[in-house]
């Protein structure tokens, strides 16, 4: 059996090609009904992100496992294999439990550090089990990515003010606001008429960072008003005006700076949209929704700017290299980590061994055992039967103890083959042999 990862990030693709890919959660149960349905993969877990979409899988061949996952990626695009394969990445055993690792503790992400990407592999771990596409391997693999990432967010500083998607979002607009004033610095949103289109996750930050960089007043759009209401009412010093998504056009019209971040699967601002209403002032577009929620042909309209996640790249690099050496921190505690799961997963290649050999000593336990009860005769109590019994079963136990835990304890892969190997001949134990891992 073989660990393996496959997907794309912002590091590989960018979001014209990452939204292709996107796998809703509605959507996600069907999509891993079909993985899960190869012959090949025998676990599966998937993490889709506006930043990332990366399939973890247990499979029998790397070579053709990855391939079936690749075509699966193929075929949910809607991609050719020529134009989607330069952006796609493939991890193998040590390299995929390293990469995983190092996504949870958000060392792998757009902004270093960002703590949402935790939340989003619990996520993943909690779907994986929700729709049973997991076993033993992969739930262990993801608990332990989880805890790895509460560790580094804990025992490191870089945690400590990490910024997300929907603050950079924010920081891209301030930025954008100064250029416009003839300044290379933030300068605060409290004169810009601001609205946000969705209330989710992403949309509860942004009114947070909103409010922290001097905005005092948001229209908060969203499909149902109960929803938005329930949101704003988390930020009672903030004054937000909610509104259904049907008054998305009145907004337009009355606004200076729109954030979008909907689980919309098609753009809902679009330039057909936008030259159709009758503004008199610029419009700046910031969408943070992976599939994006505005069309990249807004560009061409006249007085309106607009900028996707991929921008969200030139405030980031205002702030990764002080973030670069905290990161160096968590290094060493994910190898780690990534060490303790390669240690346990190789101790697997004892367990046959391991239960043979019990299987064995007990085949025996139980014959001597019923051998020594038959000479004691009718007058030997239920009470003494059992007492002789535990007795076996203890010595059983004691002989066992000594040699399992050395065929489990770390140690390279050849010596521990070798140590099979001598158990196995000793004891004449007949083990069906696997492909190695």
């Amino acid at each position: 059996m073989h660990i393996a990862v496959v997907g794309l990030s912002h590091r590989t693709a960018p979001v014209e090609i990452r939204e292709k890919l996107s796998i809703p959660e509605q959507t996600m149960e069907s999509s891993l009904k079909t993985l899960k349905g190869n012959d090949q993969v025998l676990e599966v877990s998937v993490l889709s992100t506006c930043n990332r979409l990366e399939i973890y899988t247990l499979i029998q061949d790397p070579d053709k496992g990855i391939l079936e996952v690749c075509n699966f990626l193929a075929n949910h695009s809607g991609l050719s294999k020529d134009d989607l394969s330069p952006h796609l990445f493939s991890y193998h055993h040590e390299k995929a439990v390293e990469h995983l690792m190092r996504v949870a503790s958000g060392l792998d992400s757009l902004v270093l550090g960002e703590g949402q990407i935790l939340s989003q592999v619990k996520k993943m771990l909690r779907l994986g089990q929700d729709h049973h596409s997991m076993g033993p391997i992969l739930n262990r693999l993801l608990t332990q990515a989880v805890s790895t990432g509460k560790r580094v967010r804990s025992e490191t500083n870089l945690g400590t003010g990490a910024v997300s998607i929907s603050s950079a979002a924010v920081e891209l607009a301030q930025l954008k606001l100064g250029q416009s004033l003839g300044q290379d610095q933030l300068v605060t949103l409290e004169s810009e008429s601001v609205s946000v289109i969705g209330a989710g996750r992403m949309s509860r930050l942004l009114l947070q960072h909103l409010q922290s960089k001097g905005c005092s007043r948001v229209s908060l759009l969203n499909r149902t008003l109960k929803r938005a209401e329930s949101l704003a009412a988390d930020f009672p010093d903030l004054l937000v005006e909610c509104r259904l998504l049907s008054d998305l056009d009145h907004c337009l019209v009355s606004s200076s700076l729109v954030f979008a971040s909907t689980a919309c699967e098609d753009p809902i601002i679009d330039a057909s949209r936008l030259n159709g209403l009758k503004r008199t002032g610029s419009l700046r577009l910031i969408d943070i929704g992976v599939p994006r929620n505005i069309s990249a042909d807004v560009a061409g309209v006249s007085g309106v700017e607009s900028h996707d996640v991929d921008d969200l790249q030139e405030v980031v690099s205002r702030n990764q290299e002080a973030r670069q050496q905290i990161a160096q921190e968590a290094e060493a505690l994910l190898k780690t980590e990534g060490r303790l799961f390669l240690e346990w997963w190789d101790s697997l290649e004892a367990v046959p061994t391991i239960n043979q050999l019990r299987a064995s000593l007990e085949s025996i336990r139980k014959e001597e055992l019923q051998k020594a009860l038959s000479r004691m005769g009718p007058d030997f109590s239920a009470r003494e039967r059992k007492v002789v019994e535990a007795l076996s079963k203890g010595i059983i136990n004691k002989i066992l103890h000594t040699p399992v835990t050395k065929l489990r304890a770390p140690q390279t892969r050849p010596e521990r083959q070798e140590a099979l190997r001598v158990v196995e001949e000793l004891f004449d134990l007949n083990i069906a042999k696997h492909d190695d891992k």
